[in-house]
């Protein structure tokens, strides 16, 4: 059974040198690209007298922090093996560090088992470094498992241990195993730093718990710890996605007032939420404020002033900011192309969105999901279906399958252009293939049934829906009473209605007008009426 043995945070080191200067310095002359470092590596295996373990280690070292060439380190750490070459601690850390990266984790606890049969001490990296690998692979539960292991047999891990796997709790969004690990480390096994609370932080704002998050800032100052730049973008961060951007702006001066300087994510943080809000003229001052403290607009700030012209329907300032993207020695990239064909589309300018699709490839920028998907719907609201199912099948071919909100765009402009035969047959296909339909798959394809003279089928998968235990909301009640209410079913509507409400689902202003609308265009003018009173009472119609 393999045994380990307590040590501390110590890491060994070994200092030598070649016996020739002169060669030593011609190795690390020429390790200045991989081809060179292997090269390098294979001359001082063929040397008479071989190099220090040291020297072959700061190769596998440059491989690995220069360019992340893990599998050339590895496949050079075997030849070391086949020349009988003793490889140090340094070495075994550089090879499980290379195994954790390519996800091979059961290769990395193979060589800590070799540490500890040829009698090494395995050394805060080696412990560390597993842990990561573990963390690295989405294993955090094993990690936890590790570090209890290594904790009990009297390891001290590090605050870059506890980091690491504080940050991994995070990802799998464990905030409360995260903030109980916190408490139980705090003082006892390590002193908290302030990276381990801007994690935590960060976490919380991201799921929007900004209060916890807040009083855990709070907790960090009254520690006498001092907040850095990265816990404040974090919490206005968190502040401008639950819509409180005066809170955010607080902490924004609060950075300020400590002497913190805000970096070009603080800033493009409340440049978005500002967009958001269809605040771009405070956007455009945030903007000089940002150039002021010397920091530079990048490509994500002028995506966000653009999304924000496009919200407020200035549309030329926009178009003017990508064009100018250039000039400002700004390169633009695929979220920048998305905005754009977009808006352009949106705005109707289709033709346009695809030339600025066709100039991506000859700017070797490749359209990502999101792209496509804007595109195809712009395409199908345009009726041009032959052209998005190109997309569709581009999609296909390039790696980047579509999803279930690209078929919804072609399957809601196949119904509207009265191809009902070839949507249907689509939901069919999509869902042969596995790509389960949602909600607004369901709604697309009620109307289009109701609206395609095939109501009895629309009422067929109303009904499987509520059977299937289907949360159906308002608008997908409104769409059957349209539907039931042009072919003047209005005993249908009425059952429909009492079971929307009994099934807690308050009626709209849309579902009152519609039906209403009816009643009076089949002279049903008493009924009309009635509800026309009860639309006033519910607030729902001022008089």
């Amino acid at each position: 059974m393999l045994r380990i043995y307590p040590i501390y945070n110590h890491t060994t080191r070994h200092h030598c040198k070649f016996q020739n200067s002169e060669e030593f310095s011609f190795v690390n002359r020429e390790m200045s690209s991989v081809d060179d470092a292997v090269s390098s590596f294979h001359r001082m295996l063929n040397m008479r007298s071989t190099p220090s373990i040291v020297e072959f280690n700061n190769i596998l070292g440059f491989l690995v922090k220069t360019n992340n060439h893990y599998a050339t380190a590895i496949s050079l750490f075997h030849l070391l093996e086949f020349n009988q070459i003793k490889p140090s601690i340094v070495t075994l850390n550089t090879l499980i560090n290379c195994y954790c990266h390519t996800g091979r984790m059961g290769f990395a606890f193979s060589v800590f088992a070799k540490i500890l049969k040829i009698g090494y001490q395995p050394d805060i990296i080696t412990l560390t470094t597993l842990i990561k690998g573990l963390c690295l692979n989405r294993k955090v539960l094993e990690a936890l498992h590790f570090h209890d292991h290594v904790v009990a047999h009297g390891f001290r891990l590090n605050q870059i241990s506890y980091g690491i796997l504080i940050k991994g709790l995070c990802k799998m969004g464990e905030t409360g195993a995260t903030m109980k690990m916190l408490r139980q480390i705090d003082g006892k096994l390590v002193n908290v730093n302030v990276v381990m609370y801007s994690i935590i932080i960060d976490s919380l704002c991201k799921d929007k718990l900004v209060t916890d998050a807040y009083e855990l800032y709070s907790e960090m100052i009254a520690k006498k710890l001092s907040p850095d730049v990265v816990t404040f973008s974090s919490l206005i961060y968190g502040f401008c996605i639950v819509g409180q951007l005066k809170e955010a702006f607080g902490l924004f001066h609060e950075m300020i007032s400590k002497n913190i300087n805000p970096n070009a994510y603080t800033f493009n943080i409340l440049v978005d939420a500002l967009c958001k809000e269809g605040n771009v003229k405070e956007a455009k001052e945030m903007l000089t404020v940002m150039m002021k403290k010397g920091v530079t607009p990048d490509v994500v700030t002028y995506n966000s002033l653009m999304d924000g012209y496009f919200l407020v329907k200035e549309v030329n300032k926009a178009i003017n900011i990508f064009y100018t993207l250039a000039r400002r020695g700004v390169a633009p990239n695929v979220c920048s192309y998305t905005i754009m064909i977009n808006a352009l589309c949106k705005s109707k300018m289709v033709d346009e969105a695809i030339n600025l699709f066709k100039e991506m490839g000859s700017n070797n920028i490749i359209p990502d999901f999101m792209t496509y998907n804007t595109l195809i719907d712009g395409l199908c609201k345009s009726g041009r279906i032959s052209y998005a199912w190109e997309l569709v099948l581009e999609m296909q071919d390039n790696g980047q399958p579509p999803d279930i909100f690209t078929y919804n765009s072609v399957i809601d402009a196949l119904f509207k252009n009265h191809h009902v035969d070839k949507a249907i047959a689509l939901v069919k296909k999509i869902k042969h293939q596995g790509i389960q339909p949602n909600i607004c798959t369901y709604r697309i394809l009620l109307d289009g049934l109701c609206k395609g003279g095939q109501l009895t089928n629309a009422k067929d998968v109303f009904k499987d829906l509520l059977i299937k235990g289907y949360c159906l909301d308002i608008r997908m009640y409104n769409v059957m009473i349209n539907g039931l209410c042009r072919e003047g079913l209005f005993d249908e509507v009425e059952a429909l209605f009492s079971k929307m409400e009994y099934n807690g689902i308050t009626p709209d202003a849309i579902t009152y007008e519609t039906i209403i609308r009816a009643l009076f265009y089949k002279n049903e003018n008493e009924k009309a009426e009635k509800l026309l009173r009860e639309m006033i009472t519910r607030g729902l119609l001022e008089v």
